[in-house]
């Protein structure tokens, strides 16, 4: 199964302490490039958020936003005399220098007085960690289901190259046979130019041994049949890998989704070499042709490819 790097999530909990909030989204990128955007009180907690990020995902440019409210609480909340006596200390100090400095609101001197109280750690980390467990459980479900979407449409891609690979096939002996005609009539009007009872001059089995000599060094000069079967097998291996299951084990699932993206470059290359060798021993207009819309559609798989995990 593979993954996107395409996703949103948030997960929410409350408890007696107050709310908190994290919200995970995320775009692709070649390497895991993480953003954190923390409460200065919950800065203590950037350590432990950005080790159990790396631990479950691989790539990606990810921002992570984590908000919280606290709980109101009458005698938490209740502004101490002693707080407020060296603000106003603090303010008439600066005033006799300054004499228009305004008067902090009402606002900010709770800000400060929560700042001074400050955070449990021991409390609020395991509540932290625990919300974001959470958060990057439907994360990882987010960029399943995105990831599933990806693999129909290669899916939809790869029966397309089939199609193409198919119509190359059927058209082979066609173009065998054309190539004969052309041969036998090349040899006809030359035989003619030179005399006209120039025929006279060579046996019909002479004269079909030529035509079969000439048409086996055309059929060497198109002969497709491996590009054509490693074309085939190449889509076969691409089902699988779109296909494949995660292990049991997350370590042993982490390296084999990791290598996903390299399988999947390391195959359109192959598929891309087969197509530009099929174009280069085109016999024939549909070959070219097909050719040209294996090598667009190798590159809309790659593409597609860019936004796996």
């Amino acid at each position: 199964m593979i993954r996107s790097m395409t996703a949103f999530a948030n997960a929410r909990t409350e408890f007696e302490f107050g709310t908190l909030s994290i919200d995970i989204r995320s775009v692709n990128n070649r390497f895991l490039d993480l953003h954190l955007r923390l409460p200065e009180e919950l800065r203590f907690s950037e350590a432990a958020i950005r080790e159990q990020l790396t631990q479950t995902l691989q790539r990606g440019k990810v921002e992570i936003r984590v908000q919280f409210q606290r709980a109101f609480n009458a005698e938490q909340n209740q502004l101490h005399p002693e707080l407020l006596a060296q603000l106003a200390a603090q303010l008439q100090a600066a005033r006799n220098i300054i004499p228009d400095i305004p008067a902090p609101r009402l606002s900010e001197v709770i800000a400060l007085h929560h700042q001074e109280q400050g955070l449990d750690h021991e409390v609020w980390l395991p509540i932290i960690l625990r919300c974001l467990e959470s958060a990057l459980h439907d994360f990882q479900a987010a960029k399943a289901r995105e990831g599933q979407r990806l693999a129909e449409a290669m899916q939809q891609l790869a029966e397309q190259m089939s199609e193409h690979v198919q119509v190359v096939e059927q058209h082979l002996p066609d173009i065998l046979r054309e190539q004969q005609q052309k041969i036998a009539d090349r040899l006809h009007e030359a035989l003619t130019g030179v005399s006209p009872d120039g025929f006279a001059q060579i046996s019909g089995e002479e004269l079909s041994a030529r035509v079969a000599q000439e048409s086996a060094l055309f059929g060497l000069r198109v002969d497709v049949e491996e590009e054509l079967t490693r074309l085939r097998s190449h889509i076969q291996e691409l089902y699988v890998i779109l296909k494949s299951q995660p292990t049991a084990t997350a370590s042993t699932n982490k390296t084999r989704r990791g290598s996903i993206g390299k399988r999947l470059d390391f195959l359109f290359q192959e598929m891309n070499r087969e197509a530009n060798t099929l174009g280069s021993k085109a016999g024939s207009i549909e070959v070219t042709r097909a050719a040209i819309e294996l090598k667009l559609l190798i590159e809309q798989l790659r593409e597609q490819a860019q936004n796996i995990e």
